[in-house]
């Protein structure tokens, strides 16, 4: 948080109240948790209709997808594991099951992840990065 007049920064802080934890889990405006950050099941909405808050700049860029991956990958292997050896489950059936938990746990994990970057970026106010040229007077 920068400096600024007093009043600005009890705004501020009032619009960051909301826990990124809390609002990443509900797929929820980070600013004001009032309305859905999804227009569908991946595609972020432009701003929040709930509190005008502009989502254009939210980029949770891969980091959502590579814990998905981990996430998922070790999951459904040990799934896959347990069912075939303690309940010597055909394989058609299990690669029937598996397919199924990884597309739907996989999306369903998908949209709280990037949720959660989202408002975590926002809560930091993440920026992308910027060279600042160094003032080469004193040389």
């Amino acid at each position: 948080m920068t400096g600024g007049k007093p009043e600005d920064i009890g705004t501020d802080r009032q619009r960051r109240s909301v826990s990124p934890y809390r609002a990443g889990f509900n797929c929820v405006c980070p600013a004001c948790a009032g309305a859905p950050l999804f227009n569908n099941l991946l595609e972020v909405k432009a701003s929040c209709p709930a509190c005008g808050f502009d989502l254009s700049e939210a980029d949770p860029g891969d980091g959502a997808q590579v814990f998905v991956i981990f996430v998922i990958g070790a999951l459904s292997a040990l799934l896959g594991i347990l069912l075939y050896a303690f309940f010597g489950m055909p394989l058609w059936l299990l690669a029937l099951l598996l397919g199924l938990f990884v597309l739907v746990g996989s999306i369903w994990m998908l949209r709280i992840f990037k949720a959660t970057l989202i408002a975590l970026q926002f809560m930091h106010e993440a920026q992308e990065g910027r060279l600042v040229e160094k003032d080469r007077s004193d040389d």
